[in-house]
């Protein structure tokens, strides 16, 4: 059945059923949609790297949460993109940092609204699986960034750095300001997000190194990227271990909650906190002292590399496979990695003495 008569299917359907009901009738998985169970979703058609990028096309970003600051920032970046790209953007996503299922709902509004492409950032690694299929059923190119689906729900995914970068190095940062000896604690968003858990892989097994032998991992905790929670769970740290001497933050939410409790208590300046953090966030923190160093990509860059790549993708210059090379306007040429992971590059450690060179 082709695209469009598809989508006039799944219309009719929608009008006497439901929408989830009539995406499933219409858009259900396929033996061709797991062929490549264990690698990316990438198309069995031939990339062609000459080929000029569509315009008037409409990509749909939907983000773990909106009106998260670090979401608007990366959301924005792909929109800047879209913009110069001669394509329209639009955003859609849940309130909550944890409402998986108004994700699912969400990819299926922009399936029905037959967006082009979509650049999701998964609260879930499985949970969307069945709606992004669907999605590519409808030639929907579907882009994740900042957080991973499984491979073969989607044609490529955007990683923020390497994510063996990002776990070794945030507990290099933070065992260089307790002087490698000590208690420490993770503080991470929800316990199901697929980015923090693969850095906090890492971080155990930095920690293994013989040079972190005085460092000990007491807990990790959960804040599910929740202000409150967040700031509730730093509290209970502290309490839960007093001889704390170190906090892992690996989520921007996080790690200003954590700031925030921190600079109010005795501990500001006693229990070293770093993780990734946005410079707007956390300037104050640094120059107040409660903070010595952090560490973050450029989410802006984030999403204006989800955007490209998804345009990329629908017009044909990739398809997701490893080796696939594309060039991303002003930022350059990219290579394609294994099950379709692209790197937007190296993370920045800010500190006292660069942080007032960036504003994001």
């Amino acid at each position: 059945m082709r695209k469009t008569a598809l989508r006039r299917s799944c219309a009719a359907l929608a009008t006497a059923t439901s929408l989830a009901l009539a995406l499933t009738a219409c858009g259900g998985t396929t033996k061709k949609d797991v062929a490549n169970e264990g690698g990316s979703a990438a198309t069995a058609g031939k990339a062609d790297p000459n080929a000029e990028l569509k315009k008037g096309l409409t990509v749909g970003f939907l983000p773990k949460q909106v009106n998260n600051p670090y979401f608007t920032t990366a959301d924005k970046g792909g929109e800047k993109a879209l913009k110069e790209l001669g394509s329209s953007y639009k955003e859609v996503g849940p309130s909550s940092a944890t409402d998986t299922s108004g994700q699912v709902s969400y990819v299926n509004t922009l399936t029905q609204q037959q967006v082009d492409a979509m650049a999701v950032s998964a609260q879930d690694p499985g949970a969307l699986c069945t709606a992004l299929k669907q999605a590519m059923s409808n030639d929907i190119k579907v882009v994740t960034y900042d957080s991973d689906t499984k491979p073969d729900c989607r044609n490529a995914f955007i990683s923020q750095a390497s994510a063996e970068d990002l776990g070794r190095t945030e507990v290099q940062l933070l065992a260089e300001q307790i002087g490698y000896k000590g208690e420490i604690a993770i503080l991470s968003a929800a316990q199901t997000a697929t980015n923090q858990n693969t850095w906090i892989e890492f971080m155990k097994d930095e920690l293994k190194n013989p040079k972190y032998k005085d460092m000990k991992l007491v807990k990790v905790a959960y804040g599910n990227d929740d202000a409150q929670q967040s700031f509730q769970q730093t509290q209970g740290l502290l309490q839960e271990y007093p001889d704390l001497k170190g906090i892992i933050s690996p989520t921007t939410v996080g790690i200003k909650a954590a700031a925030q409790y921190l600079s109010g208590s005795k501990y500001k300046g006693k229990v070293k906190l770093t993780g990734l953090g946005t410079p707007n966030d956390m300037r104050k923190y640094v120059k107040n002292g409660t903070v010595e160093a952090f560490e973050l990509w450029d989410p802006a860059k984030l999403g204006e590399l989800a955007a490209r790549t998804a345009v990329a993708l629908a017009s044909g210059q990739i398809t997701g496979k490893e080796g696939e090379t594309f060039t991303a306007g002003g930022m350059g040429e990219y290579t394609i990695g294994k099950d379709g992971v692209i790197s937007l590059g190296k993370p920045t450690v800010f500190d006292a003495e660069n942080i007032d060179d960036y504003d994001f």
